[in-house]
């Protein structure tokens, strides 16, 4: 085929996009197909979708040099007016990392569409720009109406600001859209709220859905415990469990890591039943939350039978059994663990030695504690302080 039209190379860039499971190999095939229509000169003309295709290549392998490249093009073939080339610019620009790039892209475009603004407001929210997402918020307010995907971004903002005020705002108008029945807005919602410490609001959402899932059960779970609400997420939790909500291992692992010593043990003994029951004893994060559980709440030979059951173990399940051990003023089962941890060469962390000396304290064996310390320093790049 001597003369190829732009269907003929969207084609192959188009497959290349979206069957190389390697972002990196469909970039290469994408630049060569477009030095090859560029080599063709006037004959062959790349649209818009051309570009649009291979700047979604560039965001999937985060390449920088290849979006300025493909940019480049986009203005030397006088395709930087199309609003689609344009929003994916943006895009990859952000999903390269580069807020200013895509800024400059978003300011240089002709038109714009709700796609657009949603496009900057998520990029900037997700960049932790969480200032400009929200300004921008109210710039396209002044011209257009958002839609389900924008008041996301733009709660994502609020939440990662604590921006309560402007928050509530939002939900107002999420409200008067009648968009306050959607999932991901009402997750929102609940993170914002969960975040800013106003849980009665954030209640009040989950209990107003219609269908609550266990990813929302999940938000609100960690919203309760990072407020230091701990029995209301206990009481949520055994409340839900009886419900069609289907419990998963997240929502388990939030729930074993808000236990304190003042926690129901009862309740604790009936999580780890239903981890049983669920299937859930391989799971590393579970695993771990049950050998802490159990120490917090003084049942040391728990944590130790959990401990030894757990496949796989890791630097936090060596960690866990430890400070169990440290907590209850185990000092020589607390080295005798560090010995077996370094026997089957797992690293110890700077938790790890924070746990020795508070552990060997009890028993008077500080000295041998800090002696170890002394011999194996932390990880590489951090200072264990020591204070108090």
């Amino acid at each position: 085929m001597r003369v190829r039209d732009s269907v003929s190379w969207n084609s192959p860039i188009a497959s290349s996009a979206a069957s190389s499971s390697n972002a990196d190999e469909a970039l290469l095939q994408s630049r060569w197909m477009l030095r090859s229509a560029s080599s063709c000169g006037a004959r062959v003309s790349c649209d818009h979708a051309t570009f649009t295709t291979v700047l979604s290549v560039c965001a999937r392998a985060a390449s920088l040099p290849a979006c300025a490249m493909v940019h480049g093009l986009v203005v030397s073939r006088g395709f930087e007016g199309e609003v689609s080339v344009g929003n994916a610019l943006v895009t990859a620009y952000f999903e390269c990392g580069s807020p200013g790039f895509a800024k400059k892209a978003f300011y240089g475009m002709a038109e714009r569409n709700v796609i657009t603004w949603t496009a900057m407001i998520s990029g900037m929210a997700r960049a932790e720009l969480y200032e400009d997402s929200i300004l921008l918020f109210r710039q396209m307010r002044r011209t257009m109406d958002a839609n389900n995907a924008t008041y996301s971004s733009s709660l994502l903002a609020c939440a990662g600001s604590l921006a309560a005020k402007e928050g509530k705002q939002i939900h107002g108008l999420i409200v008067k859209a009648r968009l306050a029945t959607d999932l991901h807005v009402e997750s929102g919602l609940m993170d914002v709220y969960s975040k800013c410490g106003l849980m009665e609001d954030a209640l009040s959402v989950f209990r107003a859905c219609r269908q609550p899932d266990e990813v929302f059960l999940t938000v609100i779970l960690v919203g309760f415990s990072q407020n230091g609400l701990e029995e209301k997420a206990f009481e949520l939790f055994a409340e839900m469990a009886g419900e069609v909500i289907c419990i998963d291992t997240n929502m388990v692992s939030v729930v074993l890591g808000a236990f304190g010593a003042s926690a129901p043990f009862a309740l604790g003994k009936q999580i780890h039943a239903l981890v049983i029951k669920k299937c859930f004893g391989r799971n590393i994060y579970v695993c771990n939350g049950l050998i802490n559980m159990y120490s917090k709440c003084g049942e040391l030979q728990e944590s130790v039978q959990v401990f030894d059951e757990t496949p796989g173990k890791n630097s936090i399940s060596w960690n866990s059994i430890i400070a169990a051990f440290a907590r209850h003023g185990q000092g020589s089962g607390v080295f005798q663990l560090f010995e077996s941890m370094k026997a089957i060469s797992a690293s110890p962390t700077d938790v790890t030695f924070l746990s020795l000396p508070h552990g060997c304290s009890h028993v008077g064996l500080a000295n041998k504690g800090f002696y170890v310390i002394a011999v194996w320093s932390p990880p590489k790049g951090r200072t264990l302080c020591m204070c108090g």
